[in-house]
């Protein structure tokens, strides 16, 4: 094979925005653990290890250390992008730093191309919906590449007419198709049509669209190879680089008349997230087997540059005209009805609420464009062009907020004409990101996806009504009810919206609650006068904490903006707490200082003075009967709270176990002795000591930089517990020595010496002697670009490297770090 045989893999990263529409941020999320949330779980598969992919030989051991993002083709959904760059700077950077690199590679073209914004289904959304998409995923790409993209990836690979339309006004070049949505194809030259509506497009060529009403406006297509596609997803292709690569190599044509492109195109977190480290097949495929292979990887804009379309194709129309996509054999069905496709779930389980979920949502989005229009005008020369503008206010509020107002407002605003204009935008931003596409992928209608763009539809109906004065959530409902759950327990739309959309919604004064009552905890950051809390700015004015007894006081004054729609108010506050788990908790609009001062004088009088009861009830005569308990904090803050005020009763719990267990060691003996389990009773405490003394134990060690002299104890204590039978929490144990190890790493690539890599050593020994399996991944990285900053400057080689050599090939090995490569560089350097 020649360089006439190029190679490019797609990869087509996304999540769904997971952010909670009230605080901009994601909550925790129970199905995502050990981790915080899904994007944190699939950030640690997959966009993180891409970023640092291992290029591994036969042994097993690290030959390279690369970045896929620079060999590959691909999009990243824009909302993920931004939590990214929010969460993991350097996982960010990387990212578009190879992007900046594969542009000098590819003579100019980039590797990174464009995503329609929030991943809604195109040809199911009105036009003006289409064009905000298309223009905001463009500029939210330049924003983030500082370059223009040159193609655009479809959510689902949806495509319909219109689409296309839009897209060559936008000014797309190329987008990437199924080839089952081709339809037919033809030379430019010919007037004749080849049929290839099975799925039969030949993909190693480029195909130019024409607009039927405009032969001289067009987009060019590629179509993936839908056989490589389907193994690499569902196969085990990426089980080995090189049988990845003989399956590529399998659609080789010889005798082809010019060149080949060789390509597919799959989710990208089949690189590590569903597929385990396929992130290191992915790496091998393009830094080993391709270059062996005699391909020359490219990407689609440098092979469209340099193989302009000779073949057209037309598209299929789709059932009624109503598109096509990658993901469903009906279509678009899957996101607007029962069409067959699944998404998990028992059997028996139907998609019926698809439809009205959709029909829903589409008289929410008609209601809000009808408030968006009426109101609109009132502020904004066109609120349209305005709202596809908005975009950069969502890059930069602080920096951008202003210059949006000034250039597209009627005139100057007060204050709160600036709160309803950006109230209005909201609106319409939360509108499109209720149709974010995964909302109907799955199998049921209360699933966290759907949960999550109900939420979006929740604040649409909060701002809708905030600006026109009129509470629209009854008659959304009464839709919603026509959406059935597989759940009985939850009914239907309502049920589920109720459940999982309602209890979200928050008002300031939900704010202010959350802020009131974790206070009472966090001294220090309730004694600042400014901070940032969740996309709220807050300025403490007042604040007095007393405890008599078991009941605790707190009354302050807070004022608060949001950074979001600058809506903004002064607040009183009092929070109770009874004993340990009771909270109450009211807020009201501050009124004067006489009132708050005279409210103070007499709540912490009746704290001294009068039951709780009492205090209770001259609370409600100030502020009413409504609050906020323990039950409407947000999950993280709930979680806080339940934690500092469990501690002291944990530890205390602890103690016993820890008495017990000296004082009952021998019972345990002797049942061992005799062949009996120990009674499940004291087996409890002889598990919770272990594990605890073992920890403390490698923290000592840590303290004396794990000396295998000082390990004596934690081994006697291992021994115990395999006398006993007792499990080791080796998870936890591995993540300490995990996070020792790389914290040791770092300060030897700041200042190599003897010491540190003995150390490390002595961390990997003690692993090893536990049964442990290490994080290694931290730890290899230094390692690893230490060598090579070596190889390539060898000034930059301790002199005293010598001392040390023996010790820091063994490391290599225990961190299964090739070592061929730091013998050539000694070598080299004499």
């Amino acid at each position: 094979m020649s360089r006439d045989i190029c190679l490019c893999i797609h990869g087509h990263y996304y999540q769904p925005p997971r952010e909670n529409p009230w605080i901009e941020g994601v909550e925790r999320q129970e199905s995502a653990a050990p981790f915080h949330d899904w994007n944190e779980r699939i950030h640690y598969e997959c966009y993180l290890p891409n970023s640092r992919a291992r290029v591994i030989d036969e042994r097993g051991h690290i030959i390279d250390i690369v970045n896929n993002f620079e060999t590959t083709s691909f999009n990243i959904g824009p909302t993920l992008m931004s939590w990214i760059r929010e969460k993991h700077r350097d996982t960010f950077r990387r990212i578009v730093e190879a992007d900046r690199k594969s542009v000098e590679q590819h003579n100019g073209h980039g590797n990174a191309i464009a995503q329609a914004y929030n991943h809604i289904i195109l040809p199911l959304a009105n036009r003006r919906d289409k064009v905000t998409q298309i223009r905001w995923g463009l500029e939210d790409f330049k924003h983030t590449y500082d370059r223009v993209s040159e193609g655009i990836w479809l959510p689902e690979t949806a495509v319909d007419a219109e689409t296309l339309e839009v897209l060559i006004e936008e000014g797309v070049r190329y987008i990437i198709l199924s080839p089952y949505q081709a339809e037919a194809v033809r030379p430019l030259d010919s007037h004749n049509w080849k049929d290839v509506s099975g799925g039969t497009v030949d993909p190693r060529r480029p195909y130019r669209y024409f607009l039927p009403s405009d032969r001289g406006r067009f987009i060019d297509i590629f179509f993936y190879d839908g056989a490589i596609a389907q193994s690499v997803a569902f196969e085990n292709t990426l089980s080995d680089a090189r049988l990845f690569a003989d399956r590529i190599a399998a659609t080789y044509a010889p005798g082809y008349q010019g060149p080949q492109l060789l390509h597919t195109a799959t989710d990208g977190e089949t690189y590590g997230h569903h597929k385990s480290f396929g992130d290191r097949v992915l790496a091998y495929l393009t830094h080993r087997e391709a270059p062996a292979r005699g391909w020359r990887v490219v990407n689609y804009g440098e092979y469209l540059a340099e193989n302009p379309p000779v073949w057209e194709a037309r598209l299929k129309p789709g059932p009624n005209g109503e598109g096509t996509s990658w993901s469903c054999a009906h279509g678009v069905g899957r996101w607007k009805e029962h069409c067959g496709c699944r998404g998990g779930g028992p059997d028996e389980w139907n998609q019926h609420w698809r439809k009205p979920l959709r029909d829903s949502l589409d008289w929410l989005r008609d209601e809000s464009v009808r408030v968006f229009e009426e109101h609109g005008a009132k502020y904004f020369k066109d609120v349209w062009a305005a709202r596809n503008a908005y975009i950069q206010v969502i890059f930069d509020r602080k920096k951008n907020q202003k210059a949006f107002l000034e250039q597209h407002t009627t005139r100057p605003l007060d204050r709160r004409e600036q709160i309803a204009a950006l109230r209005l935008m909201e609106m319409q931003r939360n509108a499109m990101l209720m149709y974010t596409s995964c909302g109907w992928f799955f199998t049921e209608l209360s699933g966290i996806e759907t949960a999550q763009i109900l939420q979006y539809a929740a604040r649409v109906l909060q701002l809708a009504a905030q600006v026109s004065g009129v509470d629209r959530e009854e008659e959304f409902l009464k839709k919603l009810e026509l959406a059935q759950s597989n759940v009985p327990a939850l009914g239907n739309g309502r049920g589920v919206y109720e459940r999982f959309a309602r209890p979200a919604v928050a008002t300031l004064r939900h704010i202010v609650s959350y802020f009131a009552i974790g206070s009472i905890f966090e001294e220090q950051q309730a004694s600042r006068a400014h901070m940032n809390f969740y996309c709220f700015d807050l300025e403490v004015m007042s604040r007095r904490i007393e405890r008599f007894g078991t009941t605790t006081l707190n009354v302050g004054r807070v004022k608060i903006v949001s950074r979001i729609t600058g809506s903004d108010g002064d607040f009183m506050y009092v929070v109770v707490q009874a004993g340990l788990y009771d909270f109450r908790c009211s807020v009201m609009p501050f009124k004067s200082e006489e009132e708050l001062m005279r409210m103070e004088h007499e709540l912490f009088e009746a704290l001294q003075l009068l039951p709780i009861f009492e205090l209770l009830r001259k609370i409600d005569g100030f502020f009413g009967e409504s609050y906020f308990g323990l039950k409407n904090l947000l999950i993280e803050d709930r979680l806080k709270v339940i934690r500092m005020l469990t501690r002291e009763t944990l530890e205390k719990v602890s103690d016993v176990y820890l008495k017990l267990y000296d004082e009952n060691l021998w019972m345990s003996q002797i049942y061992r002795s005799i062949s009996l389990p120990i009674p499940i009773e004291f087996g409890y405490v002889v598990e919770y000591t272990l594990n605890k003394r073992i920890a403390d134990g490698i923290r000592d060690l840590a303290k004396h930089g794990f000396s295998p002299k000082k390990a004596t104890a934690v081994f006697r204590l291992m021994e115990t517990a395999d006398s006993l039978n007792v499990e080791i929490q080796k998870k936890e144990t591995a993540r300490l020595l995990s996070k020792e190890l790389g914290k040791k790493m770092r300060e030897f690539v700041q200042n190599p010496n003897k010491e540190l890599i003995g150390e490390c050593l002595n961390i990997t020994k003690l692993s090893k002697r536990m049964g442990l399996a290490l994080d290694l991944g931290r730890s290899q990285e230094e390692l690893f670009l230490l060598l090579k900053h070596w190889s390539t400057d060898p000034d930059l080689v301790p002199d005293d490297l010598a001392e040390y050599e023996a010790q820091l090939t063994q490391l290599l090995g225990e961190l299964q770090i090739a070592s061929t490569s730091f013998k050539k560089m000694l070598k080299i350097i004499g």
